[in-house]
Formats: C-alpha cells, sequence, structure tokens
C-alpha cells in the first residue's frame, strides 16, 4: 500500500497562474499504467487555457468557482461540480471567483498532455 499527502507532490507553476501537481501518471509522484490523476489550484482570475487532446478527462471541483467552457458551450461550476470531457473537444477553465479554485483532474489513456509544455513556453491562451 502507498499512501501520499498531495502537499509533499512537487508542482507545476504555469503562466496562466496555476499550479499542477501529477499525483498518478507517467509522471506522477506514483507511476499509473491506465490513467492520470492530479490536483490543480488557479488563482483568482487564472486559468487552464482553451487545448485539447486525445485523452477523456475529468475536472471535479473541490473549492472555489469556475467558467469551464467545452467547445462552444460555457457553464459555471462551483465546488462539488464535475464534468466529463471527450477526447479532442477544446476545454478550458477560468477561476471566475475571488478565492483559489482548486479541482481534481482524471484523464486516460495516461500521457504526458503536450500543453503542459505549450504553456509553461508561453505558448498558450490564457
Amino acid at each position: 500500500m502507498t499512501i501520499k499527502n498531495i502537499k509533499t507532490i512537487d508542482y507545476m507553476e504555469f503562466p496562466t497562474g496555476r499550479r499542477t501537481r501529477v499525483m498518478i501518471g507517467q509522471n506522477g509522484s506514483i507511476l499509473g499504467e491506465k490513467f492520470c490523476q492530479g490536483y490543480v489550484e488557479i488563482i483568482p482570475g487564472g486559468s487552464i487555457p482553451m487545448h485539447n487532446h486525445e485523452t477523456v478527462e475529468s475536472y471535479t471541483i473541490l473549492q472555489g468557482k469556475g467558467r469551464m467552457t467545452i467547445d462552444d458551450e460555457s457553464q459555471i461550476m462551483q465546488a462539488g461540480d464535475y464534468v466529463f470531457i471527450e477526447k479532442n473537444k477544446n476545454h478550458s477553465l477560468l477561476n471566475i471567483g475571488d478565492c483559489t479554485l482548486q479541482l481534481m483532474f482524471v484523464y486516460a489513456p495516461q500521457v504526458i498532455v503536450d500543453h503542459w509544455a505549450k504553456e509553461q513556453a508561453g505558448e498558450a491562451n490564457s
């Protein structure tokens, strides 16, 4: 049995106002074979910018309030809400609240998605 704490995982910091800690997956604190799971903190006004990938994904909001956009549809999400994102769908999440938005993501199959490197290089829109 392996038990870890999210707060002990090194995070990746992105210029769009968020930190991501990969818990389980190819580049996670625990290696995973089938899926990737992580924890994200987005500062007020920060975002996960519009992107898409070959994996299916879900976001579960733990704290805060955000505007979730999938393709041309946007809805407000708050603590307790979750959304399923089909593969190859453009999606983004903007923190529209006044506190840090916290969420968990899960995607499958587990790969290192290419939009992380693009964001860290400043090639992503906010």
